[in-house]
């Protein structure tokens, strides 16, 4: 597809990334099979080929409207249409960059502007979590398991781990089962102080500016250890894994970072990655107790955004589970960070059916990789869901 940018856009390293990418698409039409927007609301502005069209059309100066806006609003930035594509377009990219020309140009009414400031600040910020306990206290949201036991053994071979922002706080008990079970293996974990939300949240929301200074934060936080030697930057939630993994390339301007960001990405590991490589050794110090009913959730970030698939299914199955089949496992849980509450109808619609789909085999568990896609499922399923590291928490048997 060939694109006549403004000059302006055209000089720019966004425009001239843009310009590659839409040059990559033949507009074949195969993504909007595989676009829960498109299916689910069936206009082609809705699908990714239209989307593209609608950015192509602002990129060579068009005037965007609120509907254009609106139009791309409306992605999930599930990355399933980069899956299906047979032409390798980057859709995820482009998106980002159209998103971040139309908001230039298209004023959001002020409610908009207010409440996407507070997500952005709210969701990654210290009080999240106090006024989460207070909600929790006052029913309106569902107690969590507690965060358990610390290990304190110590290792030879060291890891960082993400703190993060939102998933601490919903399910603090995720963190501490990934450094249980590393420990296990003889990984010992650490969380740099003054590391946080990852980016994405605020890179979703086209806050740019505000997106990088986490991303620098984070940088700064870790740099030390890394010089120090330290193995991988684990990450277990595959959203803030995709974003981590961005990082040299959204810091590929910036001379005082580019160096480091892409050192970063290089040294980031999804936990989905990691831990499969230390199948045999987990499956010899588990308690075997049965195989468990297990429906597995693979969330669009790490199947779409990373490309890992499999791994985690078949590591669960050496563990003595018994992996039962989901229909339609490409398709997006409607959460996709903030989506929840941004596009309230939409996620609900694509919630209620990942929840079907997940418990038509009957269950006795659903496991997924990602905070956001539990919280999601939650809403709906009649059996727990977790987090896939607590359930592999919960089956070994070496505690130090």
């Amino acid at each position: 597809m060939e694109a006549r940018l403004t000059d302006a856009i055209r000089a720019s390293h966004d425009g001239q990334e843009a310009a590659d990418i839409l040059r990559s698409c033949v507009h074949c039409g195969f993504c909007t099979a595989t676009c829960p927007t498109y299916q689910l609301l069936g206009d082609e502005l809705d699908g990714p080929r239209g989307r593209i069209y609608l950015i192509k059309q602002v990129l060579e100066g068009d005037t965007p409207t609120a509907s254009t806006q609106l139009h791309l609003d409306r992605c999930l930035t599930c990355r399933a249409c980069e899956t299906t594509c047979p032409s390798g377009v980057q859709f995820g990219r482009l998106l980002d960059i159209g998103r971040r020309v139309v908001d230039e140009q298209v004023a959001r009414p002020f409610t908009q502007r207010i409440f996407r400031s507070l997500l952005a600040t709210g969701l990654t910020g210290p009080l999240f979590a106090p006024a989460l306990r207070v909600a929790r206290t006052l029913g309106l949201q569902p107690p969590r398991v507690g965060p358990g036991q610390w290990p304190t053994r110590t290792h030879a071979r060291k890891m960082l781990l993400l703190s993060g922002c939102v998933q601490p706080a919903m399910a603090p008990n995720i963190n501490a089962a990934t450094a249980r079970v590393l420990d296990a293996l003889g990984i010992q974990v650490h969380v740099a102080t003054g590391s946080g939300c990852c980016g994405a949240i605020r890179h979703h929301l086209t806050q740019q500016q505000g997106a990088l200074a986490d991303v620098r934060r984070n940088i700064d936080a870790w740099w030390p250890h890394v010089e120090a030697g330290v193995e991988a930057i684990m990450i277990n939630a595959s959203g803030c894994s995709t974003m981590v993994s961005e990082y040299g390339h959204l810091l590929r301007d910036d001379p005082a970072y580019a160096h480091k960001a892409l050192r970063i990405s290089a040294l980031a590991r999804d936990l989905s990655e990691l831990l499969p490589q230390h199948a045999e050794s987990l499956a010899a110090i588990t308690r075997h107790a049965g195989a468990t009913r297990v429906a597995y959730h693979a969330p669009c970030s790490l199947q779409h955004g990373l490309k890992v698939r499999g791994l985690v299914e078949k590591l669960l199955m050496g563990m003595g589970a018994q992996l039962l089949p989901v229909a339609e496992g490409h398709l997006c849980c409607g959460s996709a960070g903030t989506y929840t509450l941004l596009q309230p109808q939409i996620s609900r619609k694509l919630g209620q059916s990942k929840v079907r789909a997940l418990m038509a085999p009957r269950p006795d568990v659903i496991l997924s990789a990602n905070i956001g896609c539990l919280a999601q499922i939650a809403k709906g399923a009649d059996v727990p869901v977790q987090h896939w590291i607590e359930w592999v928490d919960a089956r070994i048997t070496d505690r130090g």
